[in-house]
């Protein structure tokens, strides 16, 4: 199965267009464009009756008393935990891209929808969990939300794109289901997996 991301090279950095924070020009963080970026594919195996697409980021910091602390930094020995920055499944079998800007264009406070789509079922992604505590952006996050990891972090982040290709038509999600309801769901239904890997840090120091 083929599966790519024109809007960055596969293993190089992701546009700042494509994330929901950037380095900040007169600070350490501003918001960005936070486009979801365009996504093909095709060459599915037969059988295929669905797709899900995850993208995780797999080194968000396990603590946060130092994420975006003036005068700190995040070391890198830091243990780190799965971020999810979209949760997509249903995606019909008809279904062979999807357009940038398609899933996502702006900031959109407290959060956009979950729910069914024009190009599948959305689920909620770990801005979710990050906004909790803030009046002004809590609610529940669907859909794409870009990179934005913390600013003094010693550690580029990586974000993987990753395709499936599943023998069932629906995974059964409803609601404000996760990135880790997926990885459960799809067990026992993958027929194939690619995946197209980008970097990305806001750490002024590591540009």
């Amino acid at each position: 199965m083929n599966f790519r991301i024109s809007s960055f090279c596969n293993g190089g950095r992701i546009p700042g267009i494509y994330c929901l924070g950037a380095p900040g020009e007169d600070g350490p963080f501003q918001f960005a464009a936070n486009r979801n970026p365009h996504l093909e594919w095709d060459d599915a195996p037969k059988g295929t009756k669905s797709f899900a697409i995850l993208c995780v980021d797999p080194y968000v910091p396990s603590v946060g008393d130092s994420v975006n602390q003036e005068g700190k930094t995040v070391p890198k020995d830091l243990p780190r935990v799965d971020f999810y920055h979209w949760v997509l499944v249903d995606i019909p079998k008809y279904i062979k891209r999807i357009e940038e800007g398609e899933a996502s264009t702006g900031i959109t406070a407290h959060g956009k929808e979950f729910g069914k789509k024009p190009y599948g079922v959305a689920g909620i992604n770990n801005y979710t969990d990050w906004f909790a505590g803030d009046k002004e952006m809590a609610g529940d996050y669907g859909d794409y939300d870009g990179p934005c990891p913390p600013w003094n972090d010693e550690l580029i982040h990586q974000y993987h794109f990753k395709l499936f290709a599943l023998d069932v038509e629906s995974l059964k999600l409803s609601g404000s289901f996760r990135g880790e309801d997926v990885v459960e769901a799809i067990k026992g239904h993958v027929l194939a997996e690619a995946e197209w890997v980008g970097n990305y840090t806001m750490n002024k120091a590591l540009l």
